[in-house]
Parts: structure tokens; C-alpha cells; sequence
């Protein structure tokens, strides 16, 4: 067969019986409160299950359309596990991949264990190229861009406040490493904080009329295992807006490429609630799902990769 793409997600469970074995995998094998877990549960049965494994397989099917090559998918936490889907890449004769995580941003602690899971499976078997980052992809950049200006049609950005989102991450994940040995050169911080705000930026920058005073950056969906995560927080944001007199609020995910439960439970009900309680009212931007601009970022990033 040659060569291929290799696309990663997160992974999300078929049904909430599925969740606590979920979310052990999500752990590392540490067990949550059942109070989280019961939390997670409640969050995915309110939206109807997540609709993650499905949207990123076809925006694989998507990809494979416009690359004319085989396309394949696989979950860091959930079937079709990657460590499968690598094995059936060398059982369909794939010799040389290029792998694309899903998460623009890149961050040792999320995509760094997805590109350690791959290539354990390929156990040297495939030539892989791992794509780490690109927050800053410009056909990525329009794509969100895109979906915000069709939020913006009716009221125009020169009258909106925008909140751009990325998934918040424990804050010892983006911290130097301490360097056993004092004369080692010093471990660089992790990008992901920054590659966060610069896709907020660069997408903004794609608005015309909303200027720097009319968009702010926060992170989302801190999580409920403990110790102190990246802010500020959303809630935290819409509360310091609302004191500024702000009543209408777009908010856009720049992190996450399809709707799942951190979208449609997280933003579409709780942040919706929360703002509600302030007298503020939220809307977002359609999810990229299948944008077109999406698939040619995708397939931008793939044949660059099969060229190097």
C-alpha cells in the first residue's frame, strides 16, 4: 500500500456504562471520586452521548477524498485504539505515515502521549512523520474564522465581545521540568499556553471590525482530579465581563476541531447557565465538524509530511 495518514483523537466512550473503564484510561489507571465520575456521566447523557469517534472518522473519510490516499483514525482512550489502528496499518502494507494529532496545540502532556503511543505500535515497523503543532496554520485560522464571521452575520464584530477557549491543562503539566543535574541546560517551558493564544489571536486578526479591546482569551473545562490548572477560567472571565457591562457574549472553541462533551455539555449548557445566573446571554460559533477548510489544512499538513 505505501504510504498513508494517521489521524488522532481523544477517544470517547459508545455509552455512559462505558465511562468509569473511560475514564481510567484517561487516568492513567488513577481512580477519580465517584462523584466525578458520576459528574462525567451526567454531562454525557444531558447531551445525548458524544458524537467525538463519529466526526473525526469522517473528517478522515473527508481527508482521504481530497489526498486520494488511505486515511486512518485512532484514539488515544477509546476505540479504535491507536496501538490497533497501528498494527492494522502494518498488516494493510503502510510503510510510510504521516500522523496528525487533533489538537492544534501542541503540549508534552497531550500530544507528547499521543506521538509516544504511535510510535510504540509502530515499533519501528513505519517511517512516521508526526506532525507536533499548527496552531498557526493559516487554512486552519480561516476555518475558525469562517465560522465566526457567520456567528457574527447578524450584529457585526464591531459590536460583539468574542471569548476564544482551549482546554485547560494541569499547570505542573506546562511548568520546566526540574533538571537533576545542575549544569544541564534548563527543559524550555511547554508551548501549549502560547500556541493557545496565538490561534485566538491570528483568527481574530481574520475579523474584520473586532478589534483587541473586543475579544479575550480564557481556559475551559478545567478538570476534577485536584491541584491547580491554566486560567483564567471562563466563569471567572464572565464574571469580570458582566462587572465591565458586557450582556452578549460569543464564545469560540479554538482548540477542539468537532463538537464533543467539552462543546455541548461545557459551553452550550454550562457556561450558557452560568451566564444566564449574570444576566448575560452566549452564543457560539458552529463547530468546524466538516469544514472544508479543515480537510485542506489536514491534507496541507499530510502532503508536506509525505514530501519531507
Amino acid at each position: 500500500m505505501g504510504d498513508a495518514v494517521l489521524l488522532l483523537a481523544h477517544g470517547t466512550p459508545d455509552a455512559v456504562e462505558e465511562i468509569p473503564d473511560y475514564l481510567l484510561r484517561v487516568t492513567g489507571g488513577r481512580p477519580l471520586p465517584e462523584a466525578a465520575i458520576d459528574e462525567v456521566k451526567h454531562r454525557f447523557s444531558v447531551i445525548g452521548g458524544s458524537p467525538l469517534t463519529r466526526l473525526t472518522l469522517e473528517q478522515g473519510r473527508l481527508l482521504a477524498e481530497e489526498l486520494g490516499k488511505p486515511v486512518y483514525v485512532g484514539m488515544r482512550n477509546w476505540k479504535p485504539y491507536i496501538a490497533d489502528v497501528v498494527h492494522q496499518m502494518r498488516d494493510d502494507g503502510v510503510t510510510r505515515a504521516v500522523v496528525i494529532c487533533l489538537a492544534p496545540q501542541n503540549s508534552r502532556t497531550s500530544v507528547g502521549l499521543y506521538r509516544r503511543a504511535v510510535f510504540a505500535a509502530a515499533e519501528g515497523a513505519l517511517e512516521l512523520r508526526f506532525i507536533e503543532d499548527w496552531a498557526d496554520h493559516p487554512q486552519l485560522v480561516d476555518a475558525f474564522a469562517e465560522r465566526m464571521r457567520a456567528a457574527l452575520r447578524d450584529d457585526g464584530a464591531s459590536r460583539a465581545t468574542v471569548l476564544f477557549t482551549a482546554h485547560s491543562v494541569p499547570c505542573r503539566t506546562v511548568i520546566s521540568a526540574p533538571q537533576a543535574d545542575a549544569n544541564a541546560k534548563p527543559e524550555s517551558p511547554d508551548p501549549y499556553p502560547v500556541e493557545a493564544k496565538t490561534t485566538a489571536r491570528l483568527v481574530a486578526g481574520r475579523i474584520a471590525g473586532l478589534t483587541p479591546d473586543r475579544w479575550f482569551f480564557a481556559f475551559q473545562s478545567q478538570g476534577m482530579s485536584g491541584g491547580p490548572w491554566l486560567g483564567p477560567t471562563v466563569e471567572d472571565t464572565l464574571t469580570a465581563l458582566h462587572a465591565q457591562g458586557v450582556t452578549s457574549l460569543v464564545i469560540q472553541p479554538i482548540g477542539f476541531l468537532c463538537d464533543h462533551v467539552e462543546i455541548l455539555y461545557d459551553i452550550d449548557v454550562g457556561f450558557r447557565q452560568f451566564a444566564a445566573g449574570l444576566g448575560m446571554t452566549v452564543r457560539r460559533p458552529e463547530s468546524l465538524n466538516n469544514s472544508r477548510l479543515l480537510t485542506l489544512a489536514l491534507a496541507d499538513l499530510a502532503r508536506k509530511g509525505l514530501a519531507e
